[in-house]
């Protein structure tokens, strides 16, 4: 029974193919994360008192694991969210600018409001997004928290998930905006400006303070060096000349291969000035990281903050995104009641398998429906008092279900 279980779990793993931007094709980078831990690690000092600039804030200490996205948000990734939602674009998720600047991202929109449609040619496609606001960060969380949803931008879509936003745009409205638990519903989010700071400085040593002073894992100043093998120690930035030339300006995600942080981001430092969720002066909404043009190499340094009006959009400005992890008490918690009973194998059966829309909600927890979901599932099921089968006879159903197709072949 055990090899059979193995066997079903390498022909789930092989064949499962996950919806979207998380298994982009024709060469595009798909939407990677990669684990931030050492929950309960000190901060460190960061603005002016620290030799940089901005205001001074201790940055850095998380006190549980998550999860942080590997590379910024691409242009592709961002089409793909346009091309299912923004069909009308109530919000404004588009801006003409991506297209028509220069130094835009060239994410072009065809057609009429309505029917809009969007494209991004492939030597664009794995560059970061730019002249997205904090509020088109945050309704691309929305979007990945609801499983991306095809339709109009709504409480389905884009409007509530990780935050509940319905419908705001403006500056004020957006700062008063925060983050939803995972109880509430969260999943995906704008990082914290802790969780950034961490994931971009921390030196993945423990439970320490310590940290680097650049995102290149590395305490001397980087260069701006595109090499082809990278040597390490270069980033995205405007140092006497650009980086790369126009008409690109941005780097490809993950280009500076050997120049990752400890935890294995890349590009947290240059290329695009990144949000936070960090509110400064009762305004602005943080930004970190630095950029390809305007900036210095002390914008990429960690006692380095900026920020910005949330509903600002502009060439260097972009984004990337972070998972919450599933505390334990809910995982398998698919109708999010509190406890893992009936109700919640009712969802996860029938999705058993499938990676289309997978959500929280449809027995998702690490990325598609499959035996891993049900490592996670099984041990949890029970924790009621509700008469239901036993967990070692729905393992077995489930087995004797998945292997039911093999012996039809």
């Amino acid at each position: 029974m055990i090899k059979a279980v193995a066997y079903a779990a390498v022909l789930l793993t092989a064949g499962a193919v996950q919806a979207g931007v998380f298994n982009m094709t024709g060469g595009l980078t798909s939407l990677e994360f990669v684990p931030v831990g050492n929950p309960g690690n000190a901060g460190e000092l960061s603005g002016w008192a620290a030799g940089g600039y901005g205001p001074n804030v201790i940055a850095g200490a998380v006190d549980y694991t998550f999860s942080m996205g590997k590379f910024e948000v691409t242009a592709g990734q961002y089409t793909e969210f346009l091309n299912a939602v923004a069909k009308t674009d109530t919000y404004g998720l588009y801006n003409t600018s991506m297209w028509s600047s220069t130094y835009g991202c060239k994410i072009e929109r065809s057609g009429n409001s309505g029917s809009y449609t969007y494209s991004v040619a492939s030597d664009w496609a794995n560059r970061p997004v730019n002249y997205v606001s904090w509020g088109d960060a945050a309704r691309f969380a929305n979007w990945l928290t609801k499983g991306q949803p095809a339709g109009e931008q709504g409480l389905a879509t884009t409007e509530d998930g990780s935050y509940y936003l319905n419908g705001v745009t403006s500056d004020i409205a957006l700062i008063a905006v925060t983050r939803k638990t995972v109880a509430q519903g969260g999943r995906y989010y704008i990082p914290s400006e802790d969780e950034w700071y961490k994931a971009a400085y921390h030196k993945n040593d423990g439970v320490t303070g310590n940290y680097f002073d650049y995102t290149t894992s590395s305490n001397s100043m980087p260069s701006n060096d595109l090499l082809t093998p990278d040597g390490g120690n270069n980033a995205n930035f405007y140092q006497g000349d650009y980086t790369i030339d126009g008409p690109y300006y941005r780097t490809e995600a993950g280009q500076f291969e050997l120049s990752d942080s400890p935890y294995a981001t890349f590009d947290q430092g240059g290329n695009v000035w990144e949000w936070t969720e960090a509110v400064l002066y009762g305004a602005f909404r943080g930004m970190r990281g630095g950029s390809f043009g305007y900036d210095d190499v002390n914008s990429l340094h960690a006692a380095g903050r900026d920020l910005n009006l949330p509903a600002y959009e502009d060439d260097y400005i972009g984004f990337r995104v972070t998972a919450a992890p599933e505390p334990a008490s809910f995982l398998g918690d698919c109708d999010r009641d509190g406890d893992v009973d009936i109700f919640d194998w009712s969802i996860f059966q029938p999705n058993f398998g499938s990676s289309e829309g997978a959500s929280w909600e449809t027995g998702d927890f690490d990325g598609d429906v499959d035996v891993f979901d049900w490592a996670i599932f099984q041990p949890n099921y029970g924790k009621t008092a509700e008469a239901v089968p036993e967990p070692a006879t729905m393992a077995l159903l489930a087995i004797a279900s998945l292997l039911a197709p093999l012996r039809r072949r």
